[in-house]
């Protein structure tokens, strides 16, 4: 049985040689496939790499351009700003008069319309004179009956004087006729009195405005009864050229401000509308008040301007700017270019290769879109744009600037 299964095996490995033979001839040939296949995959990876090393180095190249915050920028120059004082105020005429009626009577006229510029000495109301004239004449009447008794009077104390001459009279006569003769000249200066009197009230009657201005609107109309007893105005005329603005100035500027008056040098102060930011009018420093408010520590100054255009208006409220006096040559920037950190003003300087340096600065004045510092030299270059984007370093570029903000040409200067 054992030789029979040995025989048997030899047999099944006999008739499986064929094949064996013909895989081992097959397995040289896999190999160099493999082989190749391998070669041919490190080949295309050291490519694969390469491509994408060389395609990061271009977009990190690009990238970096692509990093530079654009921004527009301005020049700092030297030139002249003045210091200024700024202050609350409000437009005050130098004269308002609230016309009154000092006669009764009824309306008879009215000579103006609302809101007319007038003269001084023009026509605005008449009130019915006829019962003024009628007592004028009677004063006249009066006054010429009792001249009349005067002269009748002096003619008999000449009389009088003639005959106590030659001892006709008596003394006590020609006194008692001098003394008459005085108290009828006491009664025709009362008459006289009475006369004037008569064409004052008269007068009042065609009322005539007292000052030039401006009269507001209309408060009573023809056929109106006037009383001389009561307290509303039958009209109200506003001067408006010139006009003052009186603003409230704190007293630490006292000294300052008093030293140049001192001088008699002319302060000019500028008035600017409720935003501050248009000019309505230019004028000079009045006067100041001749006390301090102690409630607020303030005092009150008062600016003249002539108003020929009428652009200020009484009661109007305006930003008043006093100018103490100017520096002169100082480095300007534009007012767009301060920032500032808590209590330190700075600016986002542009260097030579495009890039920023943050530099602090010390404001002195600002006058509109420029502002003086301290701690930049005139021809350097400030960021007005992408403040929130700019640290020291930070690569920029600059663009043109199309809209004139800030009184900046392209590319910015002053």
């Amino acid at each position: 049985m054992t030789q029979y299964l040995d025989e048997s095996k030899e047999k099944i490995e006999e008739s499986d040689l064929p094949r064996r033979i013909e895989a081992e001839g097959r397995t040289p040939r896999s190999r160099a496939k493999v082989v190749f296949v391998l070669i041919a995959v490190l080949a295309a990876g050291i490519y694969l790499v390469l491509h994408s090393k060389g395609h990061k180095e271009v977009s990190a190249s690009s990238g970096n351009e692509s990093q530079a915050v654009i921004i527009h920028a301005g020049v700092a120059r030297e030139g002249d700003i003045g210091i200024y004082i700024d202050a609350l105020g409000t437009v005050t005429p130098i004269s308002t008069v609230n016309i009154y009626s000092q006669v009764s009577g009824r309306v008879v006229a009215v000579h103006y319309r609302e809101g007319q510029t007038v003269r001084k000495g023009d026509p605005l109301l008449e009130i019915d004179s006829r019962p003024y004239e009628a007592q004028l004449q009677q004063a006249e009447g009066l006054l010429d009956r009792d001249r009349g008794v005067l002269k009748q009077a002096e003619i008999n104390l000449a009389r009088y004087k003639e005959a106590f001459a030659e001892h006709a009279v008596a003394k006590q006569i020609l006194d008692d006729q001098e003394q008459l003769v005085v108290q009828d000249q006491g009664t025709v200066k009362y008459d006289l009195g009475q006369v004037e009197n008569a064409k004052v009230q008269l007068s009042y009657c065609y009322i005539s405005s007292p000052i030039s201005g401006r009269v507001g609107l209309r408060l009573v109309d023809s056929g109106n009864l006037v009383a001389s007893a009561t307290s509303s105005p039958l009209l109200v005329v506003t001067q408006l050229q010139p006009i003052t603005v009186v603003f409230n100035m704190s007293e630490d500027h006292l000294g300052e401000v008093q030293s140049r008056l001192r001088q008699h040098t002319p302060l000019v102060v500028d008035a600017f509308d409720r935003a501050a930011q248009t000019k309505v009018a230019t004028g000079a420093l009045l006067t100041l008040d001749n006390q301090i408010d102690t409630s607020t520590g303030t005092v009150r100054f008062r600016g003249e301007f002539t108003n020929r255009d009428l652009a200020l208006f009484p009661n109007q409220f305006v930003n008043a700017r006093l100018l103490v006096h100017s520096l002169k040559g100082v480095v300007l920037v534009p007012s767009a270019a301060i920032q500032r950190n808590g209590t330190q003003a700075f600016v986002f300087v542009v260097n030579s290769n495009n890039t920023i340096s943050i530099r602090n600065v010390a404001e002195r004045s600002t006058d509109g879109n420029a502002t003086a510092v301290e701690g930049l030299h005139a021809g350097e270059r400030v960021a007005l744009s992408s403040f929130d984007k700019l640290q020291n370093g930070t690569p920029v570029t600059i663009v043109q600037r199309t809209d004139g903000a800030n009184g900046l040409s392209t590319g910015g200067g002053l």
